[in-house]
């Protein structure tokens, strides 16, 4: 199993035998489940999970995706939502057809057992998060307000018919190896990114699509990407799963010399030291830090609540910017009576901040 995890006697540890809304006895049986596995796992941890998510921080953070199929999707959203409650989860998981996407959080003990949950999740006759692969980090505080699980088309919407990761997919290039291939002259480098995401931090050489979605990269690829099917072109995103996709597109249209960054920029910043680097500035993560930087510190950045643009504190120290009301990007899209709503958002966004997980 992935990240060491030992496999677990899944029928003695869960007796319930599916995964439908749990209702009346049967709920009450779903909770003495989680407390029966959550018991074994604290046993069965391996030491290499247990030492990167120390004490030291209070919220532990994975980010994860797996494209597998899942019929009959629908049916988990109720079994993974209630068993994130139960760990004491915070963050998003999104379930397709085509898999599972997200980022979720929640105090140690509590991240390693929803994860070795999941894997050994039940479903359509088989175990489909077997080996699911998720990158880790840390945050002093709280990343994500709630756990949200949603029911989409697609775990990262390209909106392209009949792009399969699972069977088509570009060469998958280890961190290690990364800054062999991009250094090449011949390589087009391209960051799959949204313009807000690149803005913030790229690697050397890297072209900016200047997308707003990712739904829009198709149409760019189509009027940018090189004549030639045969040149190397390389490609990254934060985590990866966008580059699955990206990569999967691009094969479909006879382009042979596909590669892409194997666990995205967080597993390139988490293992590369900061010296041997070719990544210029931070990564923008979808959570309250805003941003990562070499060894998956914390950045600087922080979040216009207005725009929902990353600042940074020199764009904070500007006269435009009132937390959670404006800043420079934004300043003349919005009205006064706009500020007006957005200053009582803001109080009631400090008044309610919640604590750490115990």
């Amino acid at each position: 199993m992935q990240n060491g995890l030992r496999q677990l006697d899944w029928k003695s540890a869960w007796p319930c035998s599916s995964f439908g809304p749990a209702t009346g006895q049967r709920a009450a049986r779903f909770t003495l489940c989680f407390r029966r596995v959550a018991g074994d796992l604290r046993l069965g941890l391996p030491l290499s999970i247990s030492k990167r998510m120390t004490t030291q921080a209070k919220w532990h953070i994975a980010a994860l995706y797996k494209f597998v199929a899942l019929p009959d999707h629908e049916t988990l959203r109720t079994p993974i939502r209630e068993t994130a409650a139960a760990y004491g989860l915070c963050g998003t998981l999104l379930i397709a057809p085509e898999g599972i996407n997200g980022t979720i959080a929640a105090s140690a003990s509590g991240l390693q057992a929803f994860l070795a949950w999941l894997e050994n999740l039940q479903h359509a006759g088989g175990q489909p998060f077997t080996s699911l692969e998720w990158k880790e980090s840390a945050a002093a505080e709280k990343p994500f307000k709630r756990m949200k699980v949603r029911l989409k088309r697609e775990i990262v919407t390209m909106g392209v018919e009949g792009i399969d990761p699972r069977h088509v997919v570009g060469t998958y290039v280890e961190p290690a190896e990364w800054n062999a291939l991009i250094d090449k002259p011949d390589v087009t480098v391209i960051d799959t990114r949204n313009d807000y995401e690149i803005a913030i931090g790229t690697f050397d050489r890297a072209i900016d699509p200047k997308t707003q979605s990712f739904g829009e990269f198709p149409d760019w690829a189509a009027d940018n990407l090189p004549d030639d099917k045969q040149a190397p072109i390389a490609m990254f995103c934060t985590g990866g799963i966008r580059c699955e996709k990206s990569t999967a597109l691009l094969k479909s249209r006879g382009y042979e010399n596909v590669f892409h960054l194997k666990g995205g920029i967080l597993k390139y910043l988490e293992e590369v030291p900061e010296e041997q680097s070719r990544w210029q500035g931070e990564c923008f993560v979808f959570d309250q830090r805003v941003s990562v930087g070499h060894g998956l510190i914390e950045g600087p950045h922080e979040l216009c609540h207005a725009c929902g643009l990353p600042l940074t504190p020199e764009d904070m120290a500007r006269g435009e910017y009132e937390a959670g009301v404006s800043c420079h990007h934004c300043i003349d899209r919005y009205s006064e009576d706009d500020r007006a709503r957005f200053r009582q958002r803001q109080m009631q966004r400090t008044n309610g901040r919640q604590g750490a997980p115990s």
